[in-house]
C-alpha cells in the first residue's frame, strides 16, 4: 500500500526494483559469469554448478537487501494456479548460537516438490512422489512482498522423476524453441542472415470483476465456485452502455493505483486499465513481452489483483461468468513473432500485396488455424468458458480468422489470379469540426466477434478464459504455426525457382484454407449455418473439445516437434476430464447445500408470513385477501418446483459421484448434472423476485454489482 499523504508515484522510479533483471545482474555478477548466463539465456545450454553458485550468492545478497527471508521455486502445475514451497536462507546454527544465510547454486537450479500431489493424469502414482523444478533463467527472478514478508521467487519448470512435463511452462518453452527454429529456417530462405532468434511476443488483456468483500463473504456460491449459482439481474444492468470506459469510481481507482505500483515493482508492465462493459467489470492490459515472461507476468497480474483487492475490502472475481445477465470475462491473447533485431514478422508494411515474406507467413498461419481449429478451440476450453463462448458477449465457439478488408482483398486477388496488384488504403476521415484535425483511418476496421483477428501487426486470440493461464493457447499457436512454416520450408528449400514457388505456395495455402477466413458478424445465426456448410467445427463445450488433444493428427504434430509425447497428451486429457467433473460436482453440491439450508427455509418463512397475514386480515373481518392468497399460491407452487428440482439434482449428482473418473463421468456431468442445476436455479431465481428482501439470506446482484 502507498502512503496516503504521498499518493503520486513515478513508475520510472520504482519499475523493476524487485526484479533480478539484466541491469541488476550486470551490476552484481562478475563479467565472466554475467556473460556466461546471458549466452545461456539467448542461446540455451547448461549452467555449470560453479557459475550457478556465484549467481545464487549474489541473488541471495540482493534479495536480503530487499528484505527477503525466504526463497521459493515458483511454478505452474496443471491445476490452473501457481505453486510454491518456501525455504528460508538460514543454515544450521553455528557453535556460537548464531546462524548464517546461504543459498547455493544447486538450490537455485533444482528443487524437489511432491509430484504425486499435483494433477498428473496418471503419470505419477500416489507412492511415486519425486518431481523436480528447474530454473527458467529466461524469466527473471523477482521478490514478492505480501503479508508473509518478502520472498525471492524463482520461475521454474516442473517435471516428473521420469521426465514428463507436469506443468504449463515446460511445453511452452519447448514450443518457443520450435517456432524459433522454423521461423529462422523460413527467414533464411528470404536472405535474412542477421536475425539470430525469433520469439513469440505476447500481450495479455485481463478482464475481472470487483465486488465488496463483505457481500462476497455472504455468498457461499461465490466462495466455493467463483460464480453465482443463484441470482437475478436488477432493474438496471449494462443496457445503457454507461459503464464501459466510464469514470472509474474512487474506491476502484485507489485499488487500481496500488495494483499498478505492486506490478511495476515486480517488473510487470501494467499499461492500460478501464471499466469494461458489465457493471463491476474492469480490464488491465500489459505491454508485450516474450511468451514465457508474459505467461509469468499474467499469473502475477491475477495474483496481485486478488491480493490488493483484499487490502481495500474488495474481492476480485476471475471466473468467466460470475453473473448471469451481463457480460462475462475473457483474456485476449495478442500473439506475434519478433526477431532479436526488432523485426515484427506480422507487420504487413504499407503495401502488403508486395510483401511476399509477410504473405507467405500469413498464408501459413491461415493454414495452421484451419488444420488445427479444434485444437486451438480446446486450448481455451474450461467449465467457466462454457458459459461465455458463443453467448453474443464473447467470440463464438467456431474458430474463424478475421483479416479485414485490406488483407481480404489481397487474398482474393491471389486466389483468383495468383498475383496481387494493389492494397486498399485508409482514407482521410473528416470530423466536421474545424478545430479538430482530420484523421487518417486504418484500411481495416476491427471485428469484436472474431475469435482470431488480425489487428494490424498481430493476431488477437479472443477465446481465452479470464482465469486461465495463457500458456496452453500459446503452446498451440507456436506449434501449429511452426508446423506450417516447416511444411513451407520443405517445399521451398527444394524449389528450383524460389520466387515462383513462393507465389504458388501462397496461392495454394489461401485457396485450400479460405474457408477459415470470415470478416462478418460471428454472432449471427447465419454464420453458424455458413460455418457448418464450410465444414468448420462448432465445439460448444469443454467435454467435446478435450478429445482434440489426443487425435492422431495432434499427437503426430506434437511428437514430431518434441513439444508433447503421446503419454503427456493423454495425461492432460485425463486431467481435464477430471477437472470438469470435479468443477460441476462442487457447483452441484454448493447448490444443494445453499438451496436446502438457506434459500428454501427462507421461502418457507415467507410463506408463513403470508399465511399469517391472510389469517390476520380475515380475523379483522376483511374477506378480500386475494393478493396475499395469490402470492402464497405462486410461492408455494415455485417452492414445490424447487424441492422437486433439488431432489433431482441430488440424485444425478450422486450418480455422477459413483462413476469412474474420465470422459464418461465428465460427459454425464455435462449432459445430466448441469441441466439439473439449471432446473433448480430457475424457480429459486423467480422466488428471489417475490420473497421479501429482508428474508432473502444472500446479497442480490444489485448489491454486488452496484454497491462497491
Amino acid at each position: 500500500m502507498t502512503d496516503d499523504y504521498n499518493p503520486y508515484v513515478n513508475p520510472a522510479d520504482i519499475f523493476g526494483e524487485l526484479v533480478f533483471n539484466d541491469e541488476t545482474m550486470q551490476e552484481r555478477l562478475p563479467k565472466k559469469v554475467y556473460a556466461k548466463l546471458k549466452k545461456i539465456i539467448n542461446e540455451g545450454g547448461d549452467l555449470d554448478l560453479d557459475t550457478a553458485d556465484v549467481i545464487a550468492h549474489e541473488m541471495k545478497e540482493w534479495a536480503i537487501e530487499k528484505g527477503a527471508t525466504h526463497y521459493t521455486h515458483w511454478f505452474q502445475p496443471l491445476n490452473g494456479l501457481t505453486a510454491e514451497k518456501h525455504d528460508s536462507f538460514i543454515t544450521s546454527p553455528l557453535p556460537s548460537g548464531k546462524t548464517l544465510m546461504s543459498f547455493s547454486g544447486k538450490e537455485l537450479i533444482k528443487g524437489e516438490p511432491d509430484a504425486s500431489s499435483f494433477p498428473s493424469g496418471g503419470l505419477r502414482a500416489t507412492f511415486e512422489a519425486r518431481g523436480y523444478t528447474a530454473w527458467d533463467c529466461t524469466s527473471p527472478a523477482f521478490i514478492r512482498q505480501d503479508a508473509g514478508g518478502a520472498t525471492l521467487c524463482i520461475p521454474t519448470a516442473f517435471c516428473s522423476y521420469t521426465g514428463e512435463a507436469l506443468d504449463q511452462k515446460t511445453p511452452l518453452l519447448r514450443s518457443m524453441e520450435v517456432i524459433n527454429r522454423e521461423s529462422l529456417r523460413l527467414l533464411k530462405l528470404f536472405g535474412n542472415t542477421t536475425s539470430k532468434k525469433v520469439t513469440p511476443s505476447i500481450g495479455a488483456e485481463q478482464e475481472y470483476f470487483i465486488v465488496d468483500e463483505k457481500k462476497y463473504l455472504q455468498r457461499k456460491d461465490l466462495i466455493y465456485t467463483g460464480r453465482t449459482l443463484f441470482g437475478t439481474m436488477p432493474a438496471k444492468g449494462q443496457e445503457m452502455d454507461d459503464h464501459y470506459f466510464g469514470i472509474i469510481q474512487p474506491r476502484i481507482a485507489s485499488f487500481m493505483k496500488d495494483v499498478d505500483i505492486e506490478l511495476w515493482k515486480m517488473g510487470v508492465t501494467a499499461k492500460t486499465e478501464h471499466n469494461e462493459v458489465a457493471p463491476g467489470q474492469h480490464e488491465l492490459a500489459v505491454i508485450y513481452s516474450e511468451a514465457n515472461v508474459a505467461t509469468d507476468d499474467n499469473h502475477l497480474v491475477m495474483q496481485t489483483l486478488k491480493r490488493v483487492a483484499r487490502k481495500h475490502g474488495l474481492k476480485c472475481l476471475l471466473h468467466e461468468k460470475p453473473f448471469e445477465g451481463v457480460n462475462g470475462s475473457g483474456k485476449h491473447d495478442n500473439w506475434s513473432l519478433t526477431t532479436d533485431d526488432g523485426i515484427n514478422l506480422l507487420d504487413p508494411g504499407k503495401t502488403p500485396h508486395e510483401n511476399i515474406q509477410f504473405l507467405l507467413i500469413l498464408s501459413c498461419i491461415v493454414k495452421a488455424v484451419d488444420e488445427h481449429a479444434g485444437l486451438l478451440r480446446e486450448s481455451a476450453a474450461d467449465p467457466g468458458n462454457d458459459h461465455r463462448l458463443g453467448a453474443n458477449e464473447a467470440p463464438p465457439a467456431i474458430l474463424s480468422i478475421f483479416l479485414g478488408e485490406q488483407l481480404e482483398d489481397v487474398v482474393e486477388q491471389l486466389i483468383s489470379t495468383g498475383d496481387a496488384k494493389r492494397s486498399l488504403k485508409g482514407e482521410r476521415l473528416s470530423t466536421g469540426v474545424s478545430s479538430l484535425p482530420d484523421l487518417y483511418k486504418d484500411a481495416t476496421d476491427r471485428n469484436r466477434t472474431s475469435p482470431f483477428a488480425f489487428t494490424g501487426n498481430k493476431f488477437e486470440f479472443r477465446m481465452v478464459g479470464s482465469q486461465d493461464s495463457i500458456a496452453e493457447p500459446n503452446v498451440v499457436l507456436n506449434t501449429i504455426v511452426a508446423e506450417a512454416f516447416s511444411d513451407a520450408c520443405d517445399i521451398l528449400e527444394k524449389a528450383d525457382q524460389f520466387q515462383l514457388a513462393v507465389h504458388d505456395l501462397i496461392k495454394k495455402n489461401f485457396t485450400e484454407h479460405e474457408r477459415i477466413i470470415f470478416n462478418g458478424d460471428g454472432y449471427s445465426d447465419e454464420w453458424v449455418k455458413e460455418a457448418a456448410r464450410r465444414g468448420l467445427p462448432n465445439i460448444t463445450c469443454e467435454v467435446d473439445a478435450i478429445p482434440e488433444l489426443v487425435t492422431e493428427q495432434t499427437i503426430r504434430m506434437y511428437e514430431k516437434f518434441h513439444v508433447f509425447t503421446r503419454t503427456e497428451l493423454e495425461s492432460r486429457a485425463e486431467i481435464k476430464y477430471e477437472n470438469y467433473a470435479k468443477t460441476i460436482n462442487i457447483e452441484a453440491k454448493a447448490m444443494i447445500n445453499i438451496a436446502s439450508k438457506r434459500l428454501i427455509p427462507a421461502v418457507v418463512r415467507y410463506t408463513t408470513v403470508l399465511a399469517d397475514s391472510i389469517n390476520a386480515v380475515r380475523a379483522a373481518g376483511v374477506d378480500e385477501v386475494s393478493v396475499q392468497t395469490e402470492l402464497l399460491q405462486k410461492t408455494s407452487t415455485l417452492l414445490r418446483e424447487s424441492m422437486n428440482a433439488l431432489r433431482a439434482l441430488s440424485e444425478v449428482d450422486g450418480q455422477a459421484n459413483t462413476m469412474a473418473r474420465g470422459r464418461d463421468q465428465a460427459k454425464f456431468c455435462h449432459d445430466k448434472v448441469t441441466p439439473a442445476m439449471e432446473a433448480l436455479r430457475r424457480p429459486i431465481d423467480e422466488l428471489e423476485q417475490i420473497v421479501d428482501k429482508s428474508l432473502w439470506p444472500m446479497p442480490s446482484y444489485g448489491d454486488l454489482l452496484f454497491e462497491v
